[in-house]
């Protein structure tokens, strides 16, 4: 989970959360970056799908300025049992994966990790708060403000322009 208490911070910037390894994590090093923040689950019908298309995307773009945060929730349908250390080794050998993989978190709830409390804090219409299922997304912007939020069914590449427009590529 983060080591700070919630208190009205005003971007993701203002952050700290756990890494994998259980060391902090400051997301103000982010600052200056485009982030796409997801949550994952490795037993999930989108588990190929996603982290696929995710690589590709983080391929493509890490050295234009794009991050993918990962976070481990085991809150759909059980599809993320594993530690830490079994769910890093899956991601790191099955799909190959270089972006950062957290501390697995809840993301929906009384004990959601702040950072997806504030996540889901802005106005996003026919979502409501709750997140739905493994593999939804946040799109953040280089000053650490979200500026959109997508459906667990959203392929990652078709948000790809999203996030060409936020790193200023053509």
């Amino acid at each position: 989970m983060t080591s700070q208490p919630w208190k009205n911070p005003e971007t993701i910037c203002d952050f700290t959360v756990k890494d994998a390894k259980g060391n902090d994590v400051d997301l103000g090093t982010y600052k200056g970056k485009v982030l796409l923040i997801v949550n994952v689950a490795s037993k999930c019908g989108m588990t190929n799908s996603n982290y696929t298309e995710l690589n590709q995307l983080y391929e493509k773009y890490k050295d234009l300025g794009l991050e993918i945060l990962a976070f481990p929730c085991n809150q759909f349908g059980e599809e993320e049992p594993g530690s830490n250390e079994q769910i890093t080794e899956f991601v790191c050998t099955r799909f190959k994966s270089e972006f950062p993989i957290f501390d697995k978190i809840e993301v929906n709830g009384d004990n959601a990790a702040p950072v997806y409390k504030f996540l889901k804090l802005g106005k996003w219409g026919i979502f409501g708060d709750d997140i739905q299922w493994n593999f939804a997304k946040f799109l953040v912007d280089k000053d650490g403000k979200v500026v959109d939020r997508y459906y667990p069914t959203t392929a990652p590449l078709s948000i790809e322009r999203d996030i060409k427009k936020l790193l200023g590529v053509s």
